[in-house]
Parts: C-alpha cells; structure tokens; sequence
C-alpha cells in the first residue's frame, strides 16, 4: 500500500512565534494520527520557481491515513491557532507503492 504524505510550503514567516500554538497541537494531531516527521525547520535549497522558506515533510503509512489525519477533530483545532493572514502551500500526496 502506497505511503501519504503531508507536504506543507511556508511562502513567508515574518514571525515565527505566532506559530507556537499551532506546532504544539498540529505535532499532537500529526501523531496522534500516525504521522512522523521527516522534515521541518531543515534547510532548503529551493530551484526554479521554489520557495527557499520552511518546508514540512510528514510520512503516513497510507494515503487514506495521511488524508483522515488531516480532517481529524484534532487536527482541525490546529488549524483555528493559524494567524489570521498566515499563508502556507499545504497538501497530501501518495508515495509509489
């Protein structure tokens, strides 16, 4: 079964503080759905139209789980902490099986 993956593109981060709320509970939700972070605040090389800014990589063991994840009651609390204004490239990806 092919793996999902949450892939999230932050354009800007003028202040990362206003993050805190939302990394505290989106961490909770991302494994209390089982999710494991490969990737976040590493450093990017970014090539054509790329945005050099944080990049979040999340592993699922499946599509379906990456996508449930996301529409859990948890997760959805996460994202009520987002800043108003905040803009970020978020979505869920299967891997090759």
């Amino acid at each position: 079964m092919p793996k999902g993956y949450w892939v999230s593109v932050y354009p800007t981060i003028s202040d990362p503080e206003e993050l805190t709320a939302y990394n505290e509970l989106a961490g909770l939700a991302v494994r209390a759905g089982g999710g494991r972070v490969l990737s976040n605040f590493g450093r990017v090389v970014a090539h054509e139209a790329g945005i050099a800014e944080r990049v979040v990589l999340i592993e699922f063991d499946s599509f379906e789980q990456a996508a449930a994840a996301y529409e859990s009651e948890a997760y959805q609390q996460a994202l009520v902490a987002l800043p108003d204004g905040f803009e970020r490239d978020f979505r869920i990806v299967e891997g090759i099986d």
